[in-house]
């Protein structure tokens, strides 16, 4: 698997989204540190993470179908260019009065991304093929991972050392480069074209064409047995983190008797355990199918965050959860290269964007759904009981998937045709105007998003 990061291309988008990553992360300890220093608001503070949620939720399967349109190199390109100058909105940011750039700026940059992620996802399968596309998602993931491990300690160095300023030229520098490094890449990008009715023209027309595109994008999910079960366990996952997310602050100053240093512990070692678990996919000789990685990285995930939950009533002390927290990253892992990996295969290249655009949208609203949830919930049930519900959750969810994903191929499901809107004849009566090349032997992105 290694051999990949010798290939030219694979190389420079690898190391791109290293350096746009970790600037990313950069960007999410620098943002709330700084407001809370300016304002003294937990509520002014929070507001980021809100503002860096809705574009997920509002656009993310929107833009899955321009993604499909556009060529998805320059689709990469132009989302870091977009979130690189954004980032220069941070410049002025030095009293509570103009706090409300940084609202502008968390929205734009997830704005960005809603473009960048699934174009990523999109053209992985033309540059490796099918045969080493978990390959190429695992060293993605240890990508990720290492960034997520070097991105947050120079986030709040950058901080303490220079500044918000410091740290947005910083994260704006690492969106130049590795915009630069993408565009250096030489394999064709453009996507395969959908067939495409006639449609009128204007702004009626092309509302019509849009629309036709977005639901056909649906329409490949509804019909493929192996996109429907990912997208059902995502959305269980999601709602999961959701809960999660609000849930762990409490657990570990109630539960584990913490506080912030505690809970940094936590997520470095479920960092840890996620960079330990992608490097050993990326260099097993042998490597579960796509379908066992998703279903018993679940089931993992599931069981491991129940001994999580549980284990301060029989063992005091954070040190057995922070060994734990290093575990449940191998899992996790597991499960995020075998959910890419079943939606690229299961794809068709025409409808890839649209596809992983939907999945945004579904992890997005089920986040935010699961956020909602845990306050109310826990205050009723107690904190330990939802997390529990939660492990519970994820355990049934990956058991599931192993036995409805039994069986079932990976090769794209053909799509029926749409129904006609507003007079338009059915998707599919012209020919399409494009074909996928053949598979080159380029490896896969790294991710600069």
């Amino acid at each position: 698997m290694l051999a990949l990061l010798r290939r030219r291309d694979f190389a420079l988008l690898w190391v791109a989204g290293l350096i746009s990553l970790a600037g990313n992360w950069m960007l999410y300890i620098a943002l709330p540190i700084s407001v809370y220093e300016l304002t003294g608001s937990a509520a002014a503070t929070s507001g980021i993470f809100v503002a860096g949620q809705i574009p997920g939720v509002a656009f993310g399967s929107v833009a899955g179908v321009f993604v499909d349109r556009w060529d998805r190199r320059a689709t990469m390109v132009a989302a870091n260019l977009f979130q690189g100058a954004v980032l220069l909105l941070l410049l002025p940011v030095d009293s509570p009065d103009r706090v409300w750039l940084v609202y502008v700026v968390a929205f734009a940059i997830a704005v960005g991304g809603q473009l960048f992620a699934p174009a990523e996802n999109a053209l992985l399968p033309r540059l490796v093929g099918e045969e080493h596309l978990l390959a190429a998602n695992s060293l993605n993931a240890l990508n990720n991972n290492l960034a997520r491990l070097i991105g947050p300690p120079l986030g709040g160095g950058a901080v303490a050392l220079f500044g918000l300023r410091g740290a947005a030229l910083a994260d704006a520098a690492s969106f130049l480069l590795a915009a630069a490094m993408i565009a250096a890449i030489s394999v064709s990008a453009s996507p395969a074209r959908a067939a495409v009715s006639e449609a009128r023209a204007g702004v009626v027309g092309a509302w019509e064409r849009f629309w036709r595109e977005w639901v056909q994008g649906l329409r490949v999910i509804r019909q493929n047995r192996v996109l429907s079960v990912v997208f059902a366990l995502a959305a269980v996952m999601s709602l999961g983190e959701g809960v999660f997310g609000v849930l762990i602050v409490v657990f570990t100053a109630e539960v584990l008797g913490g506080g912030a240093a505690e809970l940094g512990w936590l997520m470095a070692g479920q960092a840890v355990g996620g960079l330990a678990g992608a490097a050993l996919l990326a260099t097993a000789r042998r490597v579960p199918s796509a379908r066992s990685l998703l279903g018993w990285g679940a089931v993992g995930l599931g069981l491991i965050d129940l001994l999580i939950f549980n284990y301060p009533a029989f063992i005091s002390g954070i040190a057995l959860g922070v060994a734990l927290f290093v575990v449940v990253g191998v899992p996790a892992t597991a499960a995020g290269t075998g959910e890419t990996t079943l939606l690229q295969t299961a794809t068709d290249d025409a409808h890839r964007g649209r596809v992983f655009g939907a999945l945004g949208t579904t992890a997005g609203v089920a986040v935010v759904v699961g956020s909602i949830l845990a306050g109310g919930l826990s205050e009723r049930l107690g904190v330990v009981t939802v997390l529990n519900v939660q492990g519970i959750a994820y355990t049934v969810a990956g058991l599931g998937a192993l036995v409805l994903l039994r069986g079932a191929g990976t090769a794209p499901a053909p799509v029926e045709e749409a129904p006609t809107v507003r007079g338009v004849p059915p998707a599919g009566s012209v020919p399409p105007t494009g074909s996928v090349p053949p598979t080159g032997s380029v490896p896969p992105t790294g991710g600069a998003s």
